[in-house]
């Protein structure tokens, strides 16, 4: 009987994990459009976020490297706002605003993030032209370009922050995820 508790309770987490979008990337589409290749930059993106946190404690969430940096949660947090802009250029919605991610529990934010760029690069992967998904910040718009260059860039930048705070706050980095293929080796 302990037994089954136990294959259960694993499985029951292995099914939690496997639920969030980007545990391996999705396979590549047979040909390349303006869409389809910056949704494979939102799988990679996803792809590397979802290692970054994957695991991390409450220690590491709390570390930074120094007193002017960021702790790796508030790394997190901007990482989060970042798949925001992301996601709502796709969505074609403006940035003002909205949840206070502060209240969010740091699985709830993982999530979300996730999903939030897992959306976009769907968006995108079915997408024709790309020039349609504008940021949008109140009266103001900036072309796709900025997207790539902005904060889909500057969220890749992030996590690499993570993986590089969670190995100095002792938890480092799963090597089996290859962020090469997409996939964990076994």
């Amino acid at each position: 009987m302990f037994a089954l508790l136990i294959t259960f309770q694993l499985q029951s987490q292995t099914d939690m994990k496997t639920k969030l979008p980007y545990y391996e990337i999705p396979d590549y589409p047979e040909t390349y459009t303006a869409g389809s290749v910056a949704a494979r930059m939102l799988d990679g993106l996803g792809f590397r976020y979802y290692w970054a946190t994957e695991g991390l404690t409450e220690n590491d969430l709390n570390f930074k490297p120094s007193e002017d940096a960021r702790t790796s949660g508030e790394t997190i947090e901007h990482i989060y706002g970042l798949s925001k802009v992301i996601v709502n250029a796709t969505l074609k919605k403006s940035n003002d605003g909205g949840n206070n991610v502060s209240e969010f529990t740091f699985e709830e934010k993982r999530k979300q993030t996730l999903e939030n760029i897992k959306t976009a690069a769907d968006i995108l992967r079915h997408s024709e032209d790309v020039s349609q998904f504008k940021l949008i910040f109140g009266a103001r718009e900036f072309p796709f370009w900025n997207n790539l260059n902005g904060p889909i860039e500057d969220a890749v930048w992030h996590c690499g922050q993570i993986v590089s705070f969670r190995r100095s706050s002792g938890n480092p980095y799963n090597s089996k995820a290859s962020v090469f293929t997409g996939k964990v080796r076994e």
